[in-house]
């Protein structure tokens, strides 16, 4: 980003550069898939490199897709993550974080397996474009947070737009579609950061070994609604407006 623009209206600097959509349909599906294929496949080096350029699995049968883009006259495409729901079919199979963290999880502070299957998700797969990743600490990450992003005496140029608008997105599209809880494996420090800009993040046991140390944590979708910051609220309502216009506008492309 150019320029010094105000962290006072994070929105409206948010959307003077980004646009953030659902991908429901095929054709920004691939978008995702090539985006992924990017960063977890040519540049990190997380999975195996693919013919096709798309990185897909069977989990996105059955997940929300989500596609930060640029704006303009030729967009191009800057992050995306995925929400992956419980499988229809099969809705006590366990999410992918269940699976890894099945030695770990505390349950005593949350059960996965005790709540309605179809009112939770895992938001996985954030990946950042190289063009986007240029400091140091991002280099071997698909996404990056560091201290200084949370400074306001960098103002908006420092802010972590593309993360924070990927989970805002998460958020927006889980109060749309019913879902109550949130998971994500994430790095310990992530919790830290995005509480202080009023996430309701917890963690829910212990360190696991999975593309570096990472540990389960819980986001309460309507918990980080009520609870944002009021810097935060105007990019939070651009990232809801945009969510909501995606879904309104497959709504209708798909009853035609």
């Amino acid at each position: 980003m150019s320029g010094s623009p105000s962290v006072d209206n994070l929105g409206a600097s948010f959307n003077s550069y980004f646009e953030i959509v659902p991908a429901l349909d095929d054709t920004t599906r691939k978008e995702v898939f090539r985006v992924r294929h990017s960063v977890y496949c040519s540049d990190l080096h997380f999975e195996a490199e693919r013919s096709d350029g798309e990185e897909c699995d069977e989990h996105d049968a059955h997940s929300v897709l989500c596609l930060l883009r640029t704006r303009g006259s030729q967009p191009k495409p800057v992050g995306c993550c995925r929400m992956i729901l419980t499988d229809p079919k099969h809705p006590a199979a366990e999410l992918p974080f269940e699976h890894h963290c099945a030695a770990v999880l505390d349950r005593s502070l949350m059960d996965p397996a005790s709540l309605d299957r179809h009112r939770i998700a895992e938001v996985s797969r954030l990946a950042v474009v190289s063009d986007f990743r240029r400091r140091k600490e991002e280099q071997d990450r698909p996404v990056s947070i560091s201290d200084q992003d949370f400074d306001q005496v960098g103002g908006a140029s420092r802010f972590p737009f593309i993360p924070v608008g990927l989970y805002l997105a998460c958020v927006a599209i889980s109060l749309r579609i019913g879902i109550d809880h949130l998971f994500v494996l994430t790095e310990p420090r992530l919790a830290k950061h995005f509480s202080k800009i009023g996430f309701d993040i917890r963690q829910i046991g212990g360190e696991i070994e999975h593309r570096g140390t990472r540990v389960p944590s819980h986001l309460s979708p309507i918990l980080i609604q009520q609870n944002l910051k009021p810097m935060l609220r105007p990019l939070y309502e651009v990232v809801k407006v945009s969510v909501d216009r995606g879904f309104e506008a497959h709504a209708r492309n798909t009853s035609k």
